[in-house]
């Protein structure tokens, strides 16, 4: 499957002319906008999986009901993407930013003081809008203004704000909640939100990028997502690979190291935590890589890594091999991810990048949920180290063959406008 040839600096309309500023403007402002929003967004996403049998403790719900929030979060994802990516193509990067950091403080506050499942179930559904709005446009505008040289890095090291995340929740979970329940978690994200808001407005610039290409209307807007239709699909398809290959290395890695190795309760959550170290260090390697060799040659070549790291681990002896297997599969796998937002701003053409990388990142995650359950039910009389190996094997061949399918325009895409 090839993605078609585009011309993504055309003008989309009428507009004067715009005076662009200097190469030289900060952009560290911008970069720290958007890894911040997506470091949040992950903060909040595992306080909930964290905290999930707490919670349901309180509202006197079962596990199996209180999963209902997660998938509430991931269903509304698409809708988020479509609306906040739609707004920053249309008015520009800074006002959907800014309206999304405070909007997720408002949910932060509002989770803490949910008094009934119910509310609980829609302050979390809210939360999956502006999930699904933050990645998009916070790559869109970081990638448009970081320089060209150093795009690959930072992409690596603004993905891997997911990684940070999970550690500060994990950190703040095992500080707070044994001592003051699970409210107090979610007071903690409403002040870094606001604060990050508040650089948006005071430090960062829009986007020399969208001034260029800026949307003239909405109905405008949309022929030019429909003149894109292919890319789309593409993108949706690579996305969906790519998501596979982390929700099939993470989702269900707690459940096999309890049911294969007996490690439950702080150890279980220490290992996890370990393996993301190797996921940050991983997306700033491999970024940085892409810099010098290409994206898709670094991310096939961070895949071929993952595939190699199966047998250590999934099949290790020893609790030190079984450490070192963790840590270096997810070096490979989220190292592969840490070039993704670099890759798909730079295929997506100028005048619809807020929305175009965005919402096929949220409609691939979404078609990505079913790899969990694949992997379970592969699990059905054999142990989860051979379920989670069969499954890693087949999503990263094709996370492999969706990169290589597709388009690099690193040397032609945003870094000619700099």
């Amino acid at each position: 499957m090839s993605t078609p040839v585009i011309s993504s600096n055309r003008p989309v309309s009428h507009l004067p002319a715009v005076k662009l500023r200097p190469a030289d403007e900060p952009w560290i402002f911008a970069f720290l906008a958007g890894i911040s929003g997506w470091t949040l967004d992950a903060f909040d996403f595992f306080l909930v999986v964290l905290s999930l049998t707490a919670i349901g403790h309180e509202f006197n719900q079962d596990v199996k009901h209180m999963t209902l929030a997660l998938t509430a979060t991931l269903a509304l994802r698409p809708v988020g993407a479509f609306l906040f990516g739609g707004i920053s193509d249309r008015f520009g990067r800074r006002l959907p930013l800014v309206a999304n950091l405070c909007l997720f403080a408002v949910v932060e506050l509002s989770t803490a003081f949910a008094h009934s499942f119910l509310s609980f179930l829609i302050v979390r559904a809210v939360f999956g809008i502006v999930m699904g709005g933050q990645w998009g446009v916070g790559v869109s505008l970081a990638m448009e203004k970081v320089p060209a040289r150093l795009r690959g890095v930072l992409s690596g090291l603004l993905q891997q704000g997911y990684s940070i995340g999970f550690l500060l929740a994990a950190a703040a979970y095992y500080v707070i909640q044994p001592v003051h329940g699970w409210r107090p978690l979610f007071y903690l994200g409403s002040i870094p939100a606001l604060a990050a808001a508040a650089m948006v407005v005071w430090k960062v610039r829009e986007s020399d990028v969208w001034l260029r290409n800026r949307q003239s209307s909405f109905a405008g807007l949309g022929r030019d997502l429909m003149s894109h239709w292919k890319l789309f699909l593409y993108l949706t398809f690579f996305m969906m690979a790519m998501h596979m290959s982390s929700h099939g290395t993470q989702d269900l890695y707690p459940t096999f190291l309890e049911r294969d190795w007996g490690i439950a309760g702080r150890q279980k959550a220490a290992l996890t935590a370990i393996s993301m170290g190797g996921a940050v260090l991983g997306g700033l390697s491999i970024g940085w890589i892409s810099d010098r060799v290409g994206r898709r040659t670094a991310m096939v070549g961070a895949l071929i890594g993952a595939v190699c790291s199966i047998p250590l681990w999934a099949f290790a002896h020893t609790l030190p091999l079984l450490i070192l297997g963790a840590v270096l599969m997810q070096f490979c796998v989220q190292g592969a991810w840490g070039v993704v937002p670099a890759h798909v701003a730079e295929m997506s053409p100028d005048s619809v990048r807020g929305t175009l990388p965005g919402l096929g990142n949220q409609v691939g995650v979404l078609l990505s949920s079913v790899v969990v359950y694949l992997e379970a039910a592969l699990a059905k009389g054999r142990s989860y180290a051979v379920s989670m190996s069969i499954t890693a094997a087949v999503v990263f061949c094709l996370a492999a063959l969706l990169t290589l399918s597709g388009r690099e325009r690193r040397s032609d895409g945003l870094a000619k406008l700099e």
